[in-house]
């Protein structure tokens, strides 16, 4: 599948950097355009792959950002990045559409720029282009604080809104309680762009060819159920017999029947782990509306027997007949690796509690202002009122 990739904010263009960089470490080539867009110069300056020429800094004549960010207000960000569209649909202009299948834009939800520019951009690309428009969200942890948790609630529905689907990635879920905060969104950031960059190279991957093809048209039918999805991601490692089929002389070697099982076996399992362990988003896994799984990986490794019986495992799982399933050979690989989308879940827990933080961050917000005021008040005038101000 190729993409046209857009992050917005800070978040979103680390994310859609490190994207970037898995890709070409990878030699894939699912990117047909990179774009950071972010209303605070340093954050644009400190990312590593997106090329500068594709780094776009807006609010530079709005008085209240001047370039400097929008301070964690998203309404400032929605403004801001509105004011601006031209700039980002000029940089469009130059986007090879004829080769892009899809826009994948990405921000994280908690600050200012992403959560209130992230909707206004996909409602952009939704009006202009005829391909879907895919969104990336990142929730932020609760160690975070409330004003993340009441931005992330506000933009959540706009984002879902504004794009076909919009995949999560709950920061609550994957920070390790060793992680230092950078050190943590490094390591989730690795983790968000090996998902994508598997799930998206299906049929995308050199000039093998796969036995069980999937194209990009499968991968935007499991997506245009509208709503929010979650991934699920195993790999291990290759058989020692994959390393000796890539001999000369073991090239044509058939395999046995009972290594045809054993793979069998393995492509299942992994399939089973991946929907078992922790996924982008906790979800109840039955409330999934459709579903695809993606194996990746050297051929000699793939089975067809045991990608069918992962797919009617899904099937169970989820108690939907929608579970598409395919491979993406890679020759060169020293893994396999399997994953599934679960498209329109339902049952989310965690969107309950986020909207719960926000109530409390809201009404503590509010009180803390009014607090404030009446403080000010008491600092600047007397005890008795007694003198006028100029």
């Amino acid at each position: 599948m190729k993409i046209a990739l857009i992050g917005v904010g800070n978040a979103g263009g680390k994310i859609a950097d490190e994207l970037f960089r898995y890709q070409n470490e990878s030699g894939r080539d699912l990117c047909r355009a990179v774009m950071a867009v972010n209303t605070a110069g340093t954050d644009l300056a400190k990312l590593d792959t997106i090329p500068e020429e594709d780094r776009l800094l807006l609010g530079q004549t709005n008085g209240q950002v001047k370039g400097h960010g929008v301070g964690a207000d998203p309404d400032l960000g929605a403004t801001v990045i509105e004011e601006d569209l031209h700039e980002v649909e000029r940089a469009l202009s130059e986007v090879p559409i004829y080769d892009v299948d899809a826009f994948i834009v990405v921000a994280g939800l908690g600050g200012g720029t992403g959560s209130g520019g992230a909707p206004v951009l996909g409602e952009m690309l939704n009006e202009t282009y005829e391909e879907p428009v895919f969104g990336l969200g990142v929730l932020p942890s609760t160690e975070e604080g409330g004003r993340p948790s009441y931005n992330a609630a506000r933009a959540f529905p706009s984002f879902v809104e504004a794009t076909e689907n919009l995949i999560v990635f709950d920061n609550d879920a994957w920070r390790g309680n060793a992680d230092s905060i950078g050190g943590g969104y490094e390591r989730t950031n690795r983790e968000i762009a090996k998902r994508i960059e598997t799930l998206l190279s299906a049929g995308n991957v050199g000039e093998e060819v796969s036995e069980n093809a999937m194209d990009a048209s499968d991968v935007r039918r499991t997506l245009a159920t509208g709503g929010i999805s979650t991934i699920a991601y195993a790999e291990t490692g290759i058989d020692r017999s994959t390393f000796e089929s890539r001999s000369f002389l073991n090239r044509f070697r058939k395999n046995g029947t009972q290594e045809d099982s054993d793979k069998a076996k393995k492509i299942s399992g992994l399939v089973r782990q991946a929907v078992q362990s922790r996924l982008t988003l906790p979800v109840n896994v039955e409330s999934a509306e459709r579903s695809l799984i993606v194996i990746a990986g050297p051929p000699e490794e793939f089975s067809r027997k045991g990608l069918e019986s992962a797919r009617r495992w899904v099937e169970d799982q989820t108690n939907s007949m929608e579970v598409l399933a395919g491979d993406a050979p890679i020759p060169s690989a020293d893994t396999v690796s399997a994953v599934v989308i679960l498209s329109n879940v339902t049952d989310v827990d965690r969107v309950d509690e986020l909207q719960s933080q926000a109530l409390d961050a809201r009404d503590s917000i509010s009180e803390q202002k009014s607090d404030r005021e009446s403080e000010i008040e008491d600092l600047i005038t007397d005890d008795n009122d007694e003198i006028s101000p100029v």
